[in-house]
């Protein structure tokens, strides 16, 4: 059996799909809270752990931070596995990973966060042009409901 280090071949998509979904498991909203002295984003307003929750704090930077980080935590193991492995299916299990790990994080008893801006890094990983569709329906729902999440 070929190997890769001291990872059998056979095993590397387990690898990629697990570290993916330890690194969804990371909730920016809570780590920023936390950096900002700001109180759990659990504990307030929706009790939801994303950006819009975290603006509740009066904290447009923290909330912007908050946003950023669950963009980059999906974008980064797409991007990485997509200039890593060949496989199509790899891939999509890594997006889907990243995911499940924001809405169920395991650090945080399986009580994550919408999803939203994890799927968004997500989709630029996979297509900017797939993310910049979205943004572009969100946007318009957004204008005739006035509602963001």
């Amino acid at each position: 059996m070929s190997e890769l280090g001291f990872i059998p071949v056979t095993l590397i998509p387990m690898v990629w799909i697990v570290v993916a979904y330890l690194i969804g498991s990371i909730s920016f909203g809570i780590v920023v809270s936390k950096v900002y002295g700001l109180p759990d984003p659990r504990t307030v307003g929706s009790g939801n752990i994303g950006a819009t929750n975290v603006a509740r704090s009066g904290k447009k930077s923290a909330a912007i931070l908050t946003l950023l980080g669950d963009a980059f935590k999906g974008w980064l193991p797409v991007w990485l596995a997509l200039q890593s492995v060949d496989v199509m299916w790899v891939v999509a299990s890594v997006g889907l990973a990243v995911f499940f790990g924001h809405l169920y994080p395991i650090f945080h008893k399986f009580k994550g966060g919408k999803g939203v801006a994890t799927a968004l890094g997500v989709m630029l990983g996979v297509s900017g042009w797939l993310a910049l569709g979205a943004v572009l329906v969100w946007v318009v729902v957004f204008a005739a409901s006035r509602i963001s999440s």
